[in-house]
């Protein structure tokens, strides 16, 4: 197949979005098909474009066997609303006109977030003609409104009817867990146009191994106990938290535990100055590092911490950061509600706690640390349960085997289509 992806992010940036969309296309390239992918520069978070990129209109470079087409977008940092939607409504533009120059695909898929994205794959469709199909990894504006970026205006309204048009539109919509499937049909999706296909893990990646102690030196952590947190630090993650937790435990007395707090977000700035200000030196900001050293960082950890804010949407939401932690075998904290917790708790690989709740943490950290044989078979069923359910080779494969029904069946209705044309001509 000749398979067509429009995607915000894609690597060296090492989000969550860019490594799904990379991890499947990889595969489907090393399968045989012909993956295209048009992105933007990669400039996340900061809004700097990475050393040896420009933000030219059209470049082209093949990383994996993809071809990968990096158009012009107007740079912004994850941060400040003007700004970003202009970064997303500038790559919606430019991923358009760049689609137009592409060989007619088989079939087009478009990823959210961001919302803008599934935009250009809308339009594009006009063009090429072919099936496409919407990837929903974040439910945009009800996330926007989740985290207070904006409150019910005329703006927001607009947005909604613009998502009902996009879903409208779509042949064919992906999830990546059943906790958006179950808003998409309240939203009036029909069932039989969705599909789940989860976040995986790289199981060949992320795997367990010695600790890599250079990185506690490196960032002078000297606790013998650590609680790390990888990922963005955003409005979402609720990550004051952490704070209050740290603040609680050296009130306890506790100074042998030690918070890891790893990448950047708009929140990092202000809660780094916070845990300053508060002298919580337990506390440790790394900024952002390669997505290649995660698993370097996970090894390092005596307990992952994953956490969002306690709000309604995010019960629906499976953050990749559960799959990483769990393949190196690291025990979980989850303060996630809804599906995150119905997976944590079938894979048994970790403590539920309720979302920003400081007593709770504190309460699991305490537990574990004094547990070690507890957290090693957490770690130990945690990746059992990955390799099971989750593993990025069969998800991939499940993903491709979809793209190949749903083109088919877009031949074979075209087919009888132009049959039937022929019949009834005079």
């Amino acid at each position: 197949m000749k398979i067509l992806f429009f995607t915000h992010y894609f690597p060296p940036e090492g989000n969550a979005p860019a490594t799904r969309t990379f991890e499947n296309c990889r595969r489907w390239s090393a399968a045989g098909h012909d993956v295209t992918v048009i992105t933007g520069v990669p400039n996340s978070p900061h809004g700097v474009i990475y050393k040896g990129y420009n933000n030219l209109p059209y470049q082209v470079e093949e990383i994996e066997g993809i071809k990968v087409i990096r158009v012009w977008t107007y740079v912004a940092p994850n941060k400040g609303f003007l700004r970003r939607v202009l970064n997303f409504t500038s790559y919606m533009a430019s991923a358009l006109i760049g689609s137009l120059g592409c060989t007619r695909p088989d079939v087009m898929i478009a990823t959210s977030p961001q919302f803008f994205c599934g935009w250009a794959g809308v339009f594009s469709k006009l063009w090429h003609d072919v099936p496409l199909i919407l990837e929903i990894r974040d439910l945009w504006p009800d996330s926007i409104k989740a985290v207070g970026a904006m409150n019910d205006t005329v703006l927001l309204k607009a947005l909604y009817v613009l998502e009902d048009w996009m879903y409208h539109r779509a042949d064919h919509i992906v999830t990546v867990g059943a906790g958006y499937k179950k808003e998409l049909l309240k939203k009036g999706v029909p069932e039989d146009k969705l599909s789940v296909i989860p976040n995986g893990v790289d199981l060949d990646v992320f795997t367990p191994r010695p600790p890599a102690t250079q990185l506690k030196q490196r960032w002078g952590i000297t606790q013998p106990f650590v609680c790390s947190y990888v990922g963005t630090i955003g409005m979402a993650c609720g990550l004051q938290v952490v704070l209050e937790s740290a603040a609680q435990l050296r009130e306890q007395g506790r100074d042998d535990i030690a918070f890891l707090l790893v990448g950047d977000g708009a929140q990092r700035v202000a809660l780094q100055q916070q845990a300053k200000e508060k002298k919580l030196e337990s506390v440790i900001f790394t900024g952002l590092i390669e997505k290649k050293y995660i698993p370097d960082v996970l090894s390092i950890s005596d307990v992952s911490l994953v956490h969002l804010k306690k709000t309604d949407l995010f019960r629906t939401v499976l953050p990749s950061k559960i799959f990483e932690a769990a393949g190196m075998q690291r025990p979980i904290i989850l303060g996630v509600e809804g599906e995150s917790a119905r997976l944590l708790e079938d894979a048994q690989a970790g403590l539920c706690i309720e979302p920003e709740n400081a007593e709770e943490l504190v309460d699991a950290l305490l537990q574990l640390e004094a547990q070690p044989a507890r957290r090693t078979q957490y770690g130990i069923q945690g990746r059992q349960y990955m390799q099971a359910h989750y593993n990025r080779d069969t998800l991939a494969h499940t993903y491709l085997r979809l793209l190949s029904e749903i083109t088919g069946e877009t031949k074979k209705k075209r087919t009888n289509q132009r049959s039937q044309r022929v019949e009834t001509a005079p």
